[in-house]
């Protein structure tokens, strides 16, 4: 097994096939990321889950599962928990009960997650609510950071008491641009001041709850040339160093048009990571790839093996150690007896409507 698995992937159906299998196998598979594909319902899920885990049980099972528009699961119980903003909405009219929904939100959203096994969700989102980002829109908890992180650190208190980590994105902040770096590259023409008394603030505040950060696929001229993705002047200087976060670091996903345009160029999936992990990213995501076959996601882990083996790239121990770090500490409890369970059942009434 590799000192450092970086390489987050994801599988095409409802069920592993032989080249599924390969790649899980590969000493540079860290992580797998589920997307709405692969649910038809919980004991799938399930079956899905243990057989991946079966082949690497250190794996990291992940899924962007925010609430509102983006829950990859629905129906068979899962709960459909409204979008942040309507906690920001309800911050409005009584601060307190925002919080406490908030938590009610993190403990639903993580507790049937992990009584699935999926380890860890890629939230919150703590990009601020400018208005005028469709690709954040109600994704966003509030225009205010303050409200922002204070929901934020809520939603992320019910997932630890749902025995799950998080992961605070998009570092410095994608709400500000109009642009969606799934299909462009978006430019925030702020100082770093502006950015970090605004966007960023969530970061400074929270550095120290934290598990894990997710930095966007934005370039922010006047700070660095290279998107924050790539960028060791955001990750290491500001994330690490400025900020003092000390947690996993998420490449956004490599296969967004946003995310292999660098320096004017256009990138290989292996030169990408290499750029993600050379800046401080301790993980790379390369999602939807497996659609077609999976060639893009053989170049990467061929790619990342050879520079290893050429001593264009060193797997570092310690990034792994942050990646296992996310691993959930108890293993998933059963469904029948999540539903018996009292917190979880006052966290379903605490939802906010």
């Amino acid at each position: 097994m590799s000192e450092h698995a970086p390489v987050m992937l994801d599988v095409a159906g409802l069920a592993l096939g032989d080249d599924d299998r390969r790649r899980l196998r590969d000493p540079l598979t860290g992580g797998l990321i589920f997307f709405a594909r692969n649910w038809q319902d919980r004991r799938q899920l399930v079956e899905l889950v243990a057989e991946a885990k079966s082949i690497r049980p250190d794996l990291l099972v992940a899924v962007d599962h925010e609430g509102g528009r983006v829950m990859r699961f629905r129906g068979d119980g899962f709960t459909p928990v409204p979008p942040m903003r309507r906690l920001g909405e309800l911050w409005m009219h009584d601060a307190m009960r925002a919080t406490d929904a908030a938590t009610a939100c993190g403990l639903v959203l993580g507790s049937e997650l992990r009584a699935c096994g999926v380890d860890l969700t890629l939230a919150p989102v703590l990009d601020l609510d400018h208005g005028g980002s469709n690709v954040i829109g109600d994704r966003a908890f509030h225009r205010d950071a303050r409200v922002a992180a204070l929901l934020a650190k809520s939603v992320m208190h019910g997932l630890l008491l749902a025995g799950m980590a998080h992961c605070g994105k998009h570092f410095p902040g994608h709400g500000h641009v109009q642009a969606d770096s799934h299909v462009d590259v978006p430019v925030d023409d702020r100082t770093l001041t502006d950015i970090l008394a605004d966007d960023a603030a969530p970061y400074a505040w929270l550095a120290t709850s934290l598990a894990a950060v997710m930095p966007g696929h934005v370039i922010y001229p006047r700070v660095d040339a290279r998107p924050a993705g790539y960028s060791s002047r955001w990750l290491q200087d500001v994330l690490r160093g400025r900020l003092g976060f000390t947690g996993c670091v998420f490449s956004d996903d490599l296969s967004m048009a946003g995310a292999r345009q660098l320096d004017g160029k256009a990138l290989s999936y292996t030169d990408a990571a290499l750029a993600a992990l050379g800046a401080g990213c301790d993980m790379v995501l390369l999602c939807n790839q497996t659609l077609d076959g999976g060639r893009a996601v053989d170049e990467l882990l061929e790619g990342l093996t050879a520079a290893a083996r050429d001593g264009r790239w060193v797997p570092d121990a310690q990034c792994d150690a942050r990646r296992l770090s996310l691993l959930p500490m108890a293993p998933p409890r059963p469904w029948d007896e999540l539903m018996r369970d009292p917190a979880y059942q006052l966290a379903l009434e605490r939802l906010p409507s």
